[in-house]
């Protein structure tokens, strides 16, 4: 099949198999995000951390956590010498710092968006598909977590739980699931009593099928870009927990622990805290370049106004 035809094939109006169909979504959704310019520079950051986090130990020269000599190389300043971006007070190597820090946010990323997305997936659907008393104690706990900031919350968790990434992690995930719940309830409400539902259920369905075959699927859109855009903030309260000792743990590299180890230089070596800030803010914007193009090609609701804005005379 040449590439005429495929493209063709996948952009038949009528598709002779389900397969053919979803494929075909696919890559008109694909077609129109990468018009937009932003959303495709937010993907190349989030697919470069990506990389860059799978092949740390391959990129990154020196030892992230053992330092050279403290006499000659402590405080060397960035694009001198065998260092691209300087050294430390501890004289290690703040690019390969910075390399397998990308390893460590990206897994706190994904580990809290595997953790809390089902979750806040499950309270929504389940609130907004039952209603009645089960609808108002799961958003009442929600609300009892979203009254306070998350970050505050997190502290609270990990003060309790005991420093460390991997409760810092868990902290993360138990403040972030609530608006993803509100936003499934709110997409539940709307679909719970359409047509195919309600064929669902004369035709003998379950409650957790027709949850979880039916209804989440069609929230699943809704949440992803919420998921993608909460991922900065997600990464912002990482730092912030590294920044304040109950993250990650020295020697690891976490960026936010880097900064707070550098903030003490910042007047005389600022490098040492800057160049991980750095990192915090590209990657963060890149998530939300990702998220907003994401959002515009993902959301019916934007389509609907796109198109009802086009078709006005």
């Amino acid at each position: 099949m040449t590439v005429a035809s495929r493209r063709e094939w996948l952009l038949s109006d009528r598709p002779e198999s389900r397969r053919q169909a979803r494929l075909g979504q696919i890559y008109r959704t694909w077609l129109s995000f990468k018009t937009n310019w932003l959303a495709m520079i937010g993907l190349g950051i989030v697919l470069l951390l990506c990389v860059v986090a799978v092949f740390a130990d391959v990129i990154a020269p020196y030892d992230p956590v053992i330092g050279g000599d403290l006499r000659t190389e402590r405080f060397l300043p960035p694009f001198t010498g065998d260092h691209l971006l300087g050294t430390d007070d501890l004289a290690r190597d703040i690019f390969s710092r910075i390399v397998h820090g990308a390893r460590l946010t990206l897994m706190v990323v994904a580990l809290v968006a595997v953790i809390a997305t089902p979750i806040g997936l499950l309270v929504g659907t389940t609130s907004g598909y039952f209603g009645g008393w089960v609808d108002t104690v799961l958003m009442r706990v929600t609300d009892i977590f979203l009254a306070f900031p998350r970050l505050i919350l997190a502290l609270a968790f990990v003060a309790a739980l005991g420093p460390g990434i991997e409760n810092a992690i868990i902290a993360i995930a138990i403040t972030s699931w609530p608006p993803y719940a509100r936003l499934a309830r709110a997409e539940t409400l709307t679909i719970r009593d359409s047509d195919y539902i309600n064929a669902a259920r004369l035709q003998g369905a379950s409650s957790a099928r027709i949850l979880w075959g039916h209804i989440t699927p069609l929230c699943l859109s809704s949440v992803i870009i919420r998921v993608t855009l909460d991922m900065a903030g997600i990464i912002l309260t990482a730092a912030g927990l590294g920044f304040l000792g109950l993250g990650a743990q020295p020697p690891q590299p976490e960026w936010g622990a880097m900064i707070a180890s550098g903030r003490r230089f910042i007047i005389d070596f600022w490098w040492v805290a800057t160049v991980p800030g750095i990192a915090i803010f590209v990657v963060s914007l890149g998530f939300n370049l990702l998220g907003d193009g994401l959002r515009d090609v993902l959301d019916p609701k934007a389509h609907g106004n796109t198109d009802t804005a086009k078709a006005r005379p």
